[in-house]
């Protein structure tokens, strides 16, 4: 789906890794940017962007707090324990996204 998606919007594919337990699609868009798209071990998603040469400026501090846990000292990123009818459809028993119990 992501690599039809990617290629309609005017994408250049540049390597597709068809691996059945870790997939990856890379590409470029039109105006440089790089993107890339990897699942990982139980579900993780990996999506990076890649910018073309730009000149480095200032970031200011964000004006909102964090909506999410941090995790302080935690050693390892939780896994995922949400289930989504659409991402989760034919998880195996005990793998993959899903519901906490």
């Amino acid at each position: 789906m992501v690599d039809r998606f990617w290629r309609r919007s005017g994408f250049k594919i540049k390597q597709v890794n068809a691996d059945p337990d870790v997939p990856a699609i890379y590409a470029q868009t039109h105006d440089g940017f790089g993107v890339s798209l990897i699942v990982g071990g139980e579900g993780q998603i990996f999506f990076d962007v890649d910018s073309p040469c730009v000149r480095e400026s200032e970031v200011a501090e964000s004006t909102s707090r964090a909506t999410a846990p941090l995790y302080e000292g935690a050693e390892f990123i939780p896994r995922p324990n949400i289930h989504s009818d659409f991402w989760s459809a034919g998880a195996a028993e005990g793998g993959g996204v899903t519901s906490g119990r």
